[in-house]
């Protein structure tokens, strides 16, 4: 496996839609899955869609480390998972907005509205079809990273670009630094 280098704002590739993986899963797609949850850990992150690591298919990697996880329905621990040709449907219209970052805006952070609760489909690394549900930090992260597959940045998402700041004014500080007063998270 090997530590890839992750694109940055600016770079063409984020802001390219993403291309279909062909199934079966090929062998070169199973290595760079692979390579993406080793690149995502190493960052630490807790997701990471092709297009960051300079690849235009649509696969993304994700986690929900033990202290990111609310507990509740749909948002427990989850070790490393592969969702190849990723899909999702909001459950209701209800948005819940949170403190995001990304690997790919390394230092800043923004307040983005998400949808609280999603359902998500696509294959797994085996090729087989994955299908459930998601909540909280598992859904926000599984929104983000399917951004990624249609060239979108969390920014694009901000309602409020008061609300973007660097990461370390929004550990100083708290909500404070995003200019209103919010949940940090």
């Amino acid at each position: 496996m090997a530590i890839l280098k992750i694109a940055r704002m600016g770079h063409p590739v984020l802001r390219r839609r993403a291309e279909p993986v062909q199934l079966p899963v090929p062998a070169v797609v199973r290595q760079l899955a692979l390579d993406m949850i080793e690149t995502m850990i190493d960052a630490p992150g807790i997701g990471l869609a092709a297009p960051q690591v300079h690849v235009g298919w649509r696969i993304i990697v994700f986690r929900v480390p033990p202290e990111r996880s609310s507990g509740a329905a749909g948002d427990g621990p989850l070790e490393p998972q592969v969702l190849i040709n990723p899909e999702i449907e909001a459950l209701s219209d209800e948005m819940v907005s949170g403190w995001e970052g990304c690997l790919s805006i390394p230092g800043l952070r923004g307040f983005v509205p998400r949808y609280r609760q999603i359902r998500y489909r696509g294959h797994g690394l085996d090729g087989q079809p994955v299908e459930a549900e998601a909540s909280g930090t598992l859904a926000r992260v599984i929104q983000h990273e399917l951004d990624h597959l249609d060239g979108i940045l969390y920014p694009d998402r901000m309602p409020d670009l008061t609300r973007l700041t660097f990461t370390e004014e929004l550990k100083y500080f708290g909500a404070e630094a995003g200019g209103r007063p919010g949940p940090a998270r």
